[in-house]
């Protein structure tokens, strides 16, 4: 059985992306995996802070470097939407430069960008948003998704900034923000547009209940990996981006 090493650049309040994206790969039916993470120092979510914790990415790659891993994730979704449309392609380049400088073959995907890959897997356009964020930083992730392709009529903030408490908002909290949108008409519901809030327990009763794909950061994360090493992105009770028969070949 094939095994794949994942390094994770993760923030330093981040508890939650170490927890669910093992859980999730770890039931891929062709795999192991292990995961190895390194860290960025940020606390609460502040354009400021977030700002601060991507000046430490290259210190981080460098770290994840030695481990010799097969792919890596920079995963903090809103730090790469913060900065700009496109940042995330930005980013993955960069990271990969810095790699094969290091003699790394390792290959190189990010939070954001695999929320936008999941998104167009799914054949996604007009798509409902919960997110943790202040309400600012929730419109620059609307404003990043829709220079991206996708319409987003229909989102909810709830405006947590401290990084630490966004880890323990709880599932009926985001139950409820996502009751609370006009689902008539979406594509699909992005449940927790942010690695760190919880959300993988619900995907699967939210698609049950609202009758559209659902998916999250935790979710396209673990797709985006699966394609970069190029194993099928196949797991159970993962949502409709995850089943066998639901990725477009030209995603």
């Amino acid at each position: 059985m094939r095994h794949v090493r994942v390094g994770l650049v993760v923030p330093s309040s981040n508890v939650t992306v170490e927890h669910e994206m093992p859980l999730l790969l770890r039931r891929h039916e062709s795999a192991t995996f292990s995961f190895h993470a390194s860290r960025m120092r940020m606390a609460k979510v502040s354009p400021s802070q977030l700002a601060a914790m991507n000046a430490q990415r290259e210190r981080c790659v460098i770290e994840l470097g030695d481990s010799d891993p097969d792919v890596m994730l920079y995963a903090c979704l809103v730090a790469l939407m913060a900065a700009g449309p496109g940042e995330h392609q930005r980013v993955e380049h960069l990271v990969a430069e810095q790699l094969a400088a290091g003699g790394s073959r390792a290959l190189v995907r990010s939070s954001a960008g695999a929320l936008v890959e999941g998104l167009r897997a799914l054949g996604a356009r007009r798509i409902g948003l919960v997110t943790p964020y202040m309400e600012p930083l929730a419109r620059t992730v609307v404003a990043y998704l829709e220079h991206e392709g996708f319409e987003v009529p229909q989102w909810r903030a709830l405006e947590v900034e401290d990084n630490r408490e966004v880890g323990r908002i709880a599932g009926h909290r985001v139950m409820a923000a996502a009751r609370s949108l006009a689902l008539e008409g979406l594509d699909a519901l992005v449940i927790s547009a942010c690695v760190q809030m919880p959300s993988l327990d619900l995907v699967e009763p939210a698609e049950a209940e609202f009758g559209l794909p659902v998916l999250s950061a935790a979710t396209a994360g673990a797709y985006s990996v699966l394609r970069a090493v190029g194993l099928p992105p196949a797991l159970p009770a993962a949502g409709r981006l995850l089943r066998p028969d639901a990725a477009s070949p030209a995603a």
